[in-house]
């Protein structure tokens, strides 16, 4: 079972515009409404390639019953755990470039952050995999995925993190990741220093994989990814895409990874982190590369997927510039 966890789940509201006028009435040509979080898009990419998993989300308020909805229209399992507050409508502008605006989301307080620490820990079985994902809501302290790193371990569960800031500063500090997902941009501000080149990029995984984290999953956006662990690094990529939508395809950049990292299907499946990294990545590459060509948050079903449009280099060149990958 993956298990993911979205402290701060939305519902996105996608626009798609001709182009944008600030201060100017706009009228959109199509509407998009999607159960969103980066958790949730994760499980949602999973559960369309039928790889069993489970959303455990704080939900509140009309949109929380909406959230559900949408996502028992998917047939996405899930663990509500009910909060005061409404869950929050995260708004995107598409027009050639996309524009988001992300509300605040409810305020949690320490009660119904055990809550959902204690929802997580319910579903746990030993050997399965908990992704955390998303930025962490108002009346949560940073040190969230650090008390949550500890009792998936105590679980014999192994933690995916993607997130950034203080959260992720912390619970990369703590050790004892199996995963974790940043950009280039939060990869620099992680190690506090600017990563213009593929070389840095390696460098500055290494470190973090030398201090307890296993694998650095570097989403490089259109240039592809980069992955790292104690064994080698690994880049892959593919041919310009026209994009539709990019929100939510670094939710399933990392799915892919983590399906491909899984073998079996129902009771029988089996996820080992460990697996195969060059097929890993070009799974998680080629999986993100079919999401941005669907409309808002849509996840792609796995006859969208071109995994042979993915190219890979096992020991990229360090000296070039990560926007000429």
């Amino acid at each position: 079972m993956i298990v993911t966890l979205t402290p701060n789940p939305s519902i996105d509201r996608a626009y798609d515009l001709d182009r944008l006028l600030v201060g100017e009435v706009n009228r959109a040509a199509a509407v998009h409404v999607d159960a969103g979080g980066k958790g949730i898009n994760v499980s949602r990419a999973l559960h369309a390639a039928s790889i069993p998993t489970r959303a455990v989300l704080p939900v509140g308020g009309p949109d929380g019953e909406l959230l559900l909805a949408l996502l028992a229209q998917l047939r996405v399992p899930t663990v509500p755990v009910p909060v005061e507050g409404d869950t929050r409508s995260n708004i995107t502008l598409v027009a050639g470039d996309t524009t988001k605006v992300n509300a605040p989301g409810p305020n949690l307080d320490d009660a119904a952050r055990d809550r959902l620490l204690d929802a997580v820990a319910d579903t746990l079985a030993p050997g399965d995999v908990v992704v955390a994902a998303g930025s962490l809501p108002a009346g949560v302290a940073p040190d969230l995925y650090v008390r949550l790193g500890a009792l998936v371990r105590e679980r014999g569960a192994g933690l995916v993190l993607d997130t950034s800031g203080p959260a992720l500063q912390q619970a990369v500090a703590a050790g004892g990741l199996a995963l974790i997902k940043p950009n280039d941009d939060e990869l620099a501000e992680l190690v506090g220093r600017e990563l213009p080149t593929v070389g840095d990029v390696v460098t500055a995984a290494r470190e973090l994989v030398a201090t307890g984290t296993d694998r650095v999953l570097v989403s490089l956006g259109a240039h592809g990814a980069l992955l790292v662990s104690a064994d080698g690094s690994w880049w892959a990529g593919g041919p310009a895409l026209v994009a539709a939508s990019t929100v939510g395809a670094g939710d399933t950049t990392l799915a892919g990874y983590l399906a491909a990292c899984t073998s079996g299907r129902g009771a029988d499946s089996r996820t080992d982190l460990a697996a195969d990294p060059a097929l890993a990545l070009r799974t998680a590459v080629a999986w993100g590369r079919a999401a941005v060509q669907l409309p808002g948050t849509a996840v792609p079903t796995p006859d969208l997927i071109r995994a042979d449009e993915v190219r890979i280099l096992t020991t990229p060149d360090p000296t070039t510039p990560i926007k000429e990958m």
